[in-house]
């Protein structure tokens, strides 16, 4: 119960095989009350792969890119917690057609400002909105999902470029959040067949080399040790990391050719 009585949002849940769903089902096993927020043409599939959790939650209407709504979500669980303990921001998005595949050089202005505003700036927002909240707990937790930067991967172009920024960013706001006592992490995860993975072309270059290079093993199908790792960053058992980024690849990042 390394969450009991901790209240919980919990973004990006879109398909039972997201890293998102796997942290929501864990929260509550582990005694968390969560909300779910989704937006759009996505917010059937999030209500309906809700009703697979243990407890169904509400799925409240959440744009990271209209700014309005995180101010209107954080109203609502002002109402209805008093406070948020703990925040899960498992957002990214990217335009296959010019941001991933091929090349860099495809892709306009336009398209990478948008992968950078939903995969990156919107880590900023959702800290930002929801910091009188957690403020209001005393302290708590934001941790974002990760893939890591530090290399240049095949297919992967521009969203590894929002992923450094993710990283840079993650470690200004554990800056800034410390004095609040809030906590700003990340969980790089190792590649998974969710759906969005299949919007990345090439997709299948990932798999190979990850099964022959991880030192323990990599399981595409399993995305539950991350989970593991992000709900173990939402408890109370890290109280003094906070700006880390938390391999979970099977130890993939660590090794050499």
């Amino acid at each position: 119960m390394l969450l009991e009585g901790k209240k919980i949002v919990v973004t990006g849940v879109a398909a039972e095989s997201s890293i998102a769903f796997s942290v929501a089902r864990l929260a509550q096993e582990q005694g968390a009350e969560i909300v779910l927020t989704s937006f759009g043409r996505i917010m059937s599939l999030t209500q309906r792969v809700a009703k697979r959790l243990p407890t169904t939650p509400d799925v409240l209407e959440l744009d990271v890119t209209t700014p309005e709504h995180v101010g209107v979500v954080a109203a609502d669980l002002e109402a209805r917690w008093g406070r948020v303990d703990g925040v899960v921001h498992s957002l990214a998005n990217a335009n296959p057609e010019t941001c991933l595949g091929g090349d860099v050089f495809r892709a306009p202005w336009d398209d990478v400002a948008m992968a950078m505003h939903v995969s990156a700036f919107s880590l900023k927002e959702l800290a930002a909105g929801f910091l009188p909240l957690l403020e209001k707990a005393g302290g708590g937790s934001v941790v974002g999902l990760d893939f890591d930067a530090t290399k240049a991967f095949p297919t992967y172009n521009w969203m590894g470029v929002t992923k450094a920024a993710l990283e840079s960013l993650n470690r200004y706001l554990a800056r800034d959040l410390g004095p609040s006592k809030v906590r700003c992490n990340l969980v790089a995860a190792g590649p998974l067949r969710t759906l969005s993975a299949k919007s990345i072309p090439g997709f299948d270059q990932f798999e190979d080399i990850w099964a022959t290079r991880a030192p323990l093993g990599w399981d595409l199908k399993d995305p539950e040790p991350a989970a593991k790792a992000v709900v173990a960053l939402l408890s109370d058992w890290f109280p003094a990391t906070t700006g880390e980024i938390i391999h979970v690849d099977g130890g993939f990042h660590a090794v050499g050719a």
